[in-house]
């Protein structure tokens, strides 16, 4: 299974609003015990097994707007198809503390989703939203995503994430995405 947390790397991108993939996954390194201790694929990643699985755990570094060339990379390098993969993003259209896990569909208005739906050719990749809400009143789109997230907010968040990370490594286990289905969508926090 290939799990990719999307985001922007970098300082000045941390605890942003576009880095909820990234944050997702930190929060399910902890729980596992992990690091992203490899590079290569346009990424940092980790591999581990589970149960006998291959498990690979990533955040691109290609930027968001080029995701999908590093999880296309990923996917080769460690022979996964779409249906292994399970991608981790960001969605403004989703209330706060809201989650919505599908098995397939477009990439919306997410740039990062729909260059990994470009890069894969297939609308079939298993992903999670993180709900972050439209909070950007005045400003442009770019720069309410690449905004920092704090105070209340992003203790709403860290509760958010504590659920989603210990529903993908029950995924990593079982790999249903039914029972994910189940278990996170709708409102968390």
């Amino acid at each position: 299974m290939l799990i990719v947390g999307l985001g922007n790397p970098g300082k000045q991108y941390e605890r942003t609003v576009h880095n909820m993939g990234f944050m997702v996954v930190d929060c399910l390194l902890s729980k596992l015990g992990k690091a992203l201790d490899k590079n290569g694929c346009k990424a940092k990643y980790c591999v581990d097994y589970i149960g006998g699985e291959k498990q690979v755990i990533a955040k691109p570094q290609t930027y968001m707007n080029l995701s999908g060339e590093s999880v296309k990379e990923l996917m080769g390098t460690h022979k996964f198809s779409t249906s292994d993969v399970l991608i981790i993003y960001d969605d403004i259209d989703l209330p706060l503390g809201n989650v919505r896990v599908r098995k397939e569909g477009s990439g919306g208005s997410h740039n990062g989703m729909k260059n990994i739906v470009a890069e894969c050719s297939t609308t079939a990749i298993p992903r999670v939203r993180i709900g972050v809400g439209d909070e950007r009143g005045n400003r442009d789109l770019k720069d309410y995503v690449l905004s920092k997230v704090g105070g209340e907010k992003l203790a709403i968040l860290n509760k958010v994430f504590d659920k989603v990370s210990e529903g993908i490594w029950q995924y990593m286990i079982d790999k249903d995405i039914d029972a994910l289905m189940r278990k996170l969508n709708g409102k968390l926090v």
